[in-house]
């Protein structure tokens, strides 16, 4: 079982940036997820895949708007923490952002965290 924690949301002007933190944690040895990706659920809206990064580091973005996301991951003792960086942030960010490990030989188990808000002003 694979537990995944989000921090880092909050409010924010328009223009600026935010560093999301998404840290795996296991009660066994953590095993690396084929990909952790990260999804965000604007009010009224579906929830989208803006990226993944897979255990060897290879990021992809699906978001239209992918120059602004950066996706990366720091692996240390039994954790595995993937960041989410947002540049220029507008308000058209604001949402729930969570985090997704999939393990599997086809990457079929999805494991998610419970989400941080957040919310962007003008």
């Amino acid at each position: 079982q694979v537990q995944l924690a989000e921090s880092g949301g909050g409010s924010v002007q328009a223009g600026g940036s935010l560093k999301l933190s998404c840290t795996a944690t296991s009660g066994f040895r953590l095993t690396s997820p084929c990909r952790l990706g990260w999804y965000r659920q604007a009010p009224g809206k579906e929830r989208e895949l803006i990226g993944y990064i897979t255990y060897r580091g290879t990021a992809t973005y699906t978001i239209s708007d992918k120059g602004r996301f950066t996706i990366s991951q720091d692996y240390g003792k039994n954790t595995l923490t993937v960041y989410l960086q947002i540049n220029s942030l507008q308000t058209e960010d604001t949402a729930v952002y969570t985090c997704a490990a999939q393990y599997g030989v086809a990457c079929e188990s999805k494991y998610w965290g419970q989400g941080t808000q957040v919310t962007v002003s003008s």
